[in-house]
């Protein structure tokens, strides 16, 4: 039916390439969206606003990794034997990911307080973090996401030795939270009219979005090589993705329409859109809402060939797993225009 021989999981060294990719697009996309808005704004971003822009892109990237493998260890049927290679597998890679996710955590947040304080990261004193992290809103979101991932890092660790201590539910909740935690902690949050709406609605955009891409990420990487395991995993993860583009659609609409700026509210439509599309903001919602239509068109195609026993399934999947990823340096960017995501 696929197109991928029986063989080994995935290595390190294997993995390392798809991964090294979608990490590259994920922040070419994050440098390419920066200079959009720059354009379109005629103010170029300063040196602390692009490093908050990239240490918040390297920050989701692996947010989305964690979550993705603890989706997979749900998404795997209970008791499958096709399964026991690659669990321990997927833990391992879990446990990992959370590692490097607390490392961007927290080097996100030195380089967010150095940017809040307008001073040099070596020039930083503990005062200045702390003062950062307890009395900004943005800082107190980020430590909160600090909190959270070290516990998902110690959950990723505890299911490595033993994993009936630790469900991979509790693992993908605590991962959940900690992904959505920057969104809901910032500009949304900061929306005086419609806040409630604007705070649920990009929690549900952040968290459909890291659950379908992260998901797809993992079954490519340690599900695809194992062609019997795979047939079992992916209809069942096709059923989420539905259920995730369409959540990610309606809420990314939602989002875009609590943001506009009020003044459009009292032109005609068509001027509406001109003025907004003249925005650093206005331009990358355009170009995400492209990028996420053609990964959209891209998944309907992969899962339409998947029910035809069609080829090159994996391949198609790959693409989508790309732009994928350019839509997250796309969010990190237009977060930091003050669109959100």
């Amino acid at each position: 039916m696929l197109t991928a021989p029986p063989r080994a999981p995935a290595g390190p060294r294997v993995a390392a390439g798809p991964v090294g990719r979608w990490v590259a697009a994920a922040l070419g996309a994050t440098g390419a969206g920066l200079w959009l808005a720059a354009e379109a704004d005629g103010v170029p971003p300063a040196a602390g606003a692009v490093a908050v822009t990239v240490s918040r892109a390297v920050m989701d990237v692996a947010g989305v990794a964690v979550v993705g493998i603890a989706l997979l260890e749900v998404l795997v049927p209970a008791g499958d034997r096709r399964a026991a290679p690659v669990l321990p597998l997927a833990r391992r890679a879990a446990l990992a990911a959370a590692g490097a996710w607390v490392v961007a955590v927290l080097v996100a947040a030195v380089v967010g307080a150095s940017a809040a304080f307008a001073r040099p990261v070596t020039a930083l004193g503990a005062d200045e973090l702390v003062a950062w992290a307890t009395r900004l809103g943005a800082g107190q979101g980020m430590a909160l996401v600090a909190g959270t991932t070290a516990l998902v890092l110690v959950g990723a660790a505890v299911r490595v030795r033993r994993p009936a201590l630790v469900g991979p539910r509790v693992v993908l909740a605590a991962a959940l939270f900690a992904v959505i935690t920057p969104a809901v902690t910032g500009h949304s949050a900061a929306a005086h009219a419609y806040q409630v709406v604007a705070v649920l609605g990009v929690g549900l955009h952040v968290a459909a979005a890291a659950a379908w891409v992260g998901g797809l990420g993992a079954i490519l990487l340690l599900i695809a090589p194992r062609r019997g395991l795979l047939v079992a995993v992916l209809p069942r993860f096709s059923r989420l993705a539905a259920a995730c583009i369409a959540a990610v659609a309606a809420s990314g609409v939602l989002a875009a329409v609590v943001r506009l700026p009020p003044v459009l509210a009292h032109v005609r439509w068509e001027a509406a859109v001109h003025l907004y599309l003249a925005t650093g903001t206005g331009r990358l919602v355009a170009v995400k809402a492209a990028a996420l239509g053609a990964i959209g068109f891209l998944g309907w195609l992969t899962r339409r060939r998947m029910a035809a026993s069609r080829v090159p399934l994996l391949l198609w999947a790959g693409a989508e797993v790309t732009l994928m990823t350019v839509a997250l340096g796309l969010a990190a960017a237009l977060a930091q225009t003050g669109g959100g995501h």
